[in-house]
């Protein structure tokens, strides 16, 4: 498992920084794209900031640098997305599309331009972030749980796709993870029975590590105590 070659979208996030901390302690090589600049103090071998990957030919330009620094491409995790809570009645409906392309829009689009390199990997590996809240959709969550439904239906396609080659494709369904942001909506939660970012980085690096072969297609729910 050293050595091997991890690239996370939305990596200089709260989960994307998280992962990229665990994944570089225990020798993998990490790069980190992301729409915004890079964060001071972020830990990995190389960035790539102001990608939209709501565009397939930024996807595209992306995965070409990746593959031109690193020389190839063991695993993605796609943790590019965004939330929003709105009801129906009072929402806006334009939500439902921003949701679509932040959360499946952006991980069709790295997923394509990465599976040439991911392919060519003795081990290829797909982990995407799907939602917990997304299985049975709660009030105002309409919009993002069926952006995230449409990460699980790709998860699940794809693995079909790849069964004759060695990228194996999962998902994980968290539930709400532990973020200063989460803690400033949510004053009155008990965050200690959230998912921190570092036990949720642990399943996904297990999911992308090369004994995890024989998982493929699955929706692995990590709740913590929610």
């Amino acid at each position: 498992m050293k050595q091997r070659i991890l690239a996370i979208t939305g990596g200089h996030g709260v989960l994307g920084s998280a992962v990229a901390r665990v994944a570089t302690e225990r020798g993998w090589r990490v790069a980190l794209i992301d729409h915004a600049p890079a964060p001071p103090g972020v830990v990995c071998e190389n960035t790539y900031g102001g990608v939209d990957l709501t565009d397939p030919a930024a996807a595209q330009a992306a995965s070409d640098r990746l593959a031109k620094d690193f020389g190839g491409l063991d695993a993605l995790f796609n943790i590019a997305g965004g939330f929003t809570w709105q009801t129906l009645e009072d929402g806006d409906p334009a939500a439902w599309s921003r949701m679509h392309a932040l959360n499946v829009v952006t991980c069709l689009n790295a997923t394509r331009a990465a599976l040439p390199l991911l392919k060519a990997s003795p081990a290829g590996r797909i982990v995407n972030v799907g939602a917990n809240g997304a299985v049975k959709a709660a009030s105002g969550m309409g919009a993002y749980a069926a952006s995230k439904q449409g990460v699980h239906k790709l998860t699940e396609s794809l693995a079909e796709e790849l069964k004759d080659t060695a990228v194996t494709v999962n998902a994980v369904l968290p539930s709400i993870i532990d973020t200063p942001a989460n803690r400033a909506d949510m004053p009155k939660a008990d965050p200690s029975k959230w998912v921190a970012p570092e036990a949720l980085a642990e399943v996904m690096l297990f999911l992308a590590s090369e004994p995890a072969g024989a998982v493929t297609g699955a929706l692995i729910p990590v709740t913590g105590k929610v």
